[in-house]
């Protein structure tokens, strides 16, 4: 039985507060991080970032109003626009760093792999929670796989590694919530292990830079500049941080791309280790609070839902974080609603709005 109350009582503002907070400081740790630039691309990113941010919180509080069933509904044909953008990118792309061909120009720059993410984990959702009883089916599992298989298939020949991982996660963390049987994962596990040697191959020399890089340092010193920065950077913070647009290597430009993959070394350096784990502490706040919302959901539907949006967050914090402290080989993923980056930050809350959805119409909570 759902829980009574209106739909603003019902609303968890604890999941609103912690992504509005992450956001905002985003948007100031993003204007420190491109402070005096004259790149114009550079100079247009904090307008941008709070174009998005603005645009982000309107689509959250919609998707809340949504009932997110409808869009289940709709299944079929948003893995069609979803398949049909990531062939635009591959046929009329805009090539970026490393020839890697992700975004579509529509008078704005949006990245198609960004929505694929909600559509995924939407149509993903629906194809189990469809297909419930038949879980315990080896055959079952087979059929999702196949169902993720298209659109990472296509964002992997962008190519875009990270991007394609997180479509992975985003399946494991949904049908390891529908409750996927121990047989079944070592049968994947061995899948995995026959198929990790063909994937290898078809790695750009790029890709296999970073890896190379990541397990011997000294193979590309010029690679490797950037995590000795980002390591000078979280080392010289201390524990309260030189404070804000203070930092050396911040404001010395020693250390590139600052304002996306390695805006958490820019928040160490100028806020400290308090800083830092305050950033890490919000995040937990929202899977927390996405958790329960899976706990909580009315249905099975519900419940991969809010799953698939904690793998997604959860996986791309630690490994944005992970490749600051060089703890993982960089990836290029962003740090979640903090980093530069208007179509991530747009559909990660479209996200949040999905979960607010399955929230406010929740089963009655016992007392």
């Amino acid at each position: 039985m759902r829980e009574p109350g209106s739909f603003w009582q019902r609303f968890d503002f604890i999941l609103l507060g912690a992504v509005s907070l992450l956001v905002v400081f985003g948007i100031l740790m993003i204007a420190s991080a491109t402070r005096d630039a004259v790149d114009p691309d550079l100079v247009n990113r904090v307008p941008d970032q709070i174009r998005f941010a603005a645009v982000g919180f309107v689509a959250l509080l919609a998707l809340a109003a949504l009932d997110y069933r409808l869009l289940a509904g709709l299944s079929t044909w948003l893995y069609l626009v979803m398949m049909i953008l990531l062939l635009l990118v591959l046929l009329l792309g805009v090539e970026g760093d490393a020839g890697a061909q992700r975004w579509l120009n529509i008078g704005i720059r949006i990245q198609p792999s960004e929505i694929g993410k909600i559509i995924i984990i939407i149509t993903l959702a629906n194809f189990l929670a469809t297909r419930y009883k038949d879980l315990d089916k080896f055959p079952t599992v087979i059929a999702s796989l196949i169902h993720l298989a298209g659109p990472t298939v296509l964002i992997f020949l962008q190519p875009n590694l990270g991007t394609t991982i997180v479509f992975v996660v985003i399946w494991g963390a949904i049908i390891w919530g529908a409750g996927l049987r121990l047989r079944h994962i070592l049968m994947l596990i061995g899948i995995v292990l026959l198929t990790l040697p063909l994937l290898f191959t078809q790695l750009r020399a790029y890709q296999l830079s970073r890896i190379t890089t990541f397990l011997d340092p000294a193979a590309d010193p010029d690679a490797q500049y950037n995590i000795d920065q980002a390591l000078v950077s979280i080392g010289s913070g201390g524990l309260l941080g030189k404070g804000y647009a203070a930092g050396s290597q911040n404001t010395g430009r020693f250390l590139r791309v600052r304002h996306t993959d390695f805006i958490f070394s820019v928040i160490a350096h100028e806020f400290g280790m308090i800083g830092g784990l305050s950033v890490m502490a919000l995040i937990g706040v929202v899977l927390s609070r996405i958790l329960r919302g899976a706990r909580l959901a009315i249905d099975p539907l519900g419940s991969m839902i809010c799953y698939g949006v904690a793998g997604m967050i959860f996986f791309q914090t630690v490994v944005s974080i992970g490749m600051n402290l060089n703890v993982m080989p960089v990836t290029g993923l962003v740090l979640p609603f903090v980093s530069s980056g208007g179509t991530s930050l747009l559909f990660t809350m479209i996200g949040v709005g999905l979960v607010q959805s399955v929230i406010v119409r929740r089963r009655r909570i016992k007392n």
